[in-house]
């Protein structure tokens, strides 16, 4: 099989899309310095989004959306399924608390529970085939006992790679053959309780994981060498993707199944291909492709669709990537990365968060008069690595033209930014000192981390977690650093 069946049955790792009755995003929170949540849900009514797709329910954030009007997928994280697919009770019990609560007390507008989150990704090797679909069941069962099944519907998050095509074109689209049978009664059970299904689309893997993606494909200009589906032209990855689930649920006769892009977006940083140019191409491009309704061939129709994500998490895996940090339209401080339209403010414009409070305007670095020989350079380089947040380094990143000096430098700030800006979190020995002298260098960005928020604890500067003793081979990166 050519690119294009690799890339329908693609793994995705991580991640919006525009519709009558408003665009969508993801609220992801593993960042270590979350924004507060009523900031976060000013942000989004600010920039016109009415959706917002969590992927827990963390109960701050479903307070803040209280009275807020936007519509929310509240998640179900996939290490709860287990206990939720062997107890209607526990679902029952999860129900009232994070679904009937926040409804009738908070008058929080849920309009989904996304019941798990990619669980048949062929990477969990088989871990939730056995759960999801019961989960998914008693969840239901759950939301009828509450009388919310008319107002609040059940769906499944859904890697693309739960299809794929036999012929690499649309139309031999069918449900990967290992759970052809599990996706059947999932899909009729949707189906049958008027849920859609959602999947996440991502392009960008695409061209992440194979070399012979052909670039232009994976945007929206019109430029890549059109795919011929028995006349049907595809210009975008997006579309062929999208008509190859069509056909999958048009086969085993499900063709009305309504449908959801949950996840779909494109990375600023962290490999070569995640830039922000890229970024802005892609989400703009496909902004443009979708508005007015126009759909994909098979389905000429409103597009409904999340973007991913709204704001950077820091704190996220990169198992997948380095890129599985900064997937953001914003920074993890509020701030708009790129220009985007996504026709929803007066000025065309993102508007970034208000009332963000920083901490001092101070850096730490590597010491003039440090050595770049000195044998515990490489041993705290890993360290403040491995406890913060070095994604932006490494060959095609924003950082990726420092000097060994300017990594050394990156890695500390990171490590004393991640820590509160604490004395003690800028103690490598003999290595490092604090600087109010800003050391980004062009594009590369020396943050500062804005306070941290404790969810109406007292605010304090915190202490280090741990003692700041190097040891050598702890870290996520070993830098080149001579």
């Amino acid at each position: 099989m050519g690119w294009f069946s690799l890339a329908i049955g693609l793994v995705s790792l991580c991640l919006m899309v525009c519709t009558v009755s408003g665009i969508g995003a993801n609220w992801g929170t593993q960042a270590s310095h979350p924004l507060p949540p009523d900031t976060v849900v000013r942000l989004l009514r600010d920039n016109g989004f009415q959706k917002v797709k969590l992927f827990d329910a963390d109960y701050g954030a479903l307070r803040a959306l209280g009275k807020s009007g936007i519509e929310v997928m509240v998640g179900i994280p996939n290490d709860m399924l287990q206990s939720l697919a062997s107890s209607v009770k526990a679902a029952e019990k999860w129900v009232a608390k994070n679904v009937s609560t926040h409804i009738t007390t908070n008058n929080v507008n849920i309009r989904y529970v996304a019941v798990g989150n990619e669980p048949f990704l062929e990477t969990y090797n088989g871990s939730f085939l056995k759960t999801t679909f019961p989960a998914l069941q008693n969840v239901q069962s759950a939301l009828i006992k509450a009388g919310l099944s008319n107002q609040v519907k059940v769906t499944v998050p859904l890697n693309a790679d739960v299809y794929a095509s036999s012929t690499g074109l649309p139309s031999g689209g069918d449900f990967r053959a290992d759970i052809h049978d599990l996706m059947l009664a999932i899909v009729k059970f949707l189906s049958d309780n008027s849920g859609p299904f959602t999947v996440n689309i991502y392009p960008f893997i695409s061209l992440y994981i194979d070399p012979d993606f052909p670039v232009e494909y994976a945007f929206f200009d019109g430029n890549a060498t059109p795919l011929n589906d028995g006349g049907t032209s595809y210009y975008n990855m997006f579309d062929a993707n999208y008509d190859t689930l069509v056909w999958a649920l048009q086969k085993n006769g499900f063709g009305n199944l309504p449908i959801i892009v949950g996840e779909i977006g494109w990375p600023t940083d962290g490999d070569r291909n995640a830039n922000r140019m890229y970024a802005q191409r892609f989400n703009q491009g496909f902004m443009s492709h979708i508005s007015g309704g126009r759909g994909t061939p098979m389905r000429p129709v409103t597009v409904d669709a999340y973007l991913f994500s709204l704001i950077d998490e820091d704190a996220k895996s990169i198992d997948p990537g380095n890129f599985e940090r900064h997937w953001g339209v914003f920074t993890y401080y509020g701030v708009p990365k790129y220009p985007l339209n996504l026709g929803t403010t007066n000025s065309g414009s993102l508007v970034q968060a208000r009332n963000v409070d920083y901490l001092d305007r101070k850096w730490c670095v590597m010491k003039p008069s440090a050595k770049l020989d000195d044998p515990q350079v490489q041993p705290s380089v890993s360290y403040a690595c491995g406890r913060a947040d070095c994604t932006s380094l490494g060959y095609g990143t924003s950082c990726g033209n420092l000097d060994a000096r300017g990594n050394i430098s990156y890695a500390f700030n990171s490590y004393y930014q991640r820590n509160n800006q604490l004395d003690d979190a800028c103690k490598f020995p003999n290595l490092s000192m604090i600087t109010k002298t800003d050391p980004t260098v062009g594009d590369c960005r020396f943050e500062i981390m804005i306070e941290p928020y404790y969810g109406g604890a007292e605010r304090t500067r915190g202490c280090l977690q741990m003692p700041l003793s190097l040891v050598s081979g702890l870290g996520l990166f070993l830098l080149t650093l001579l």
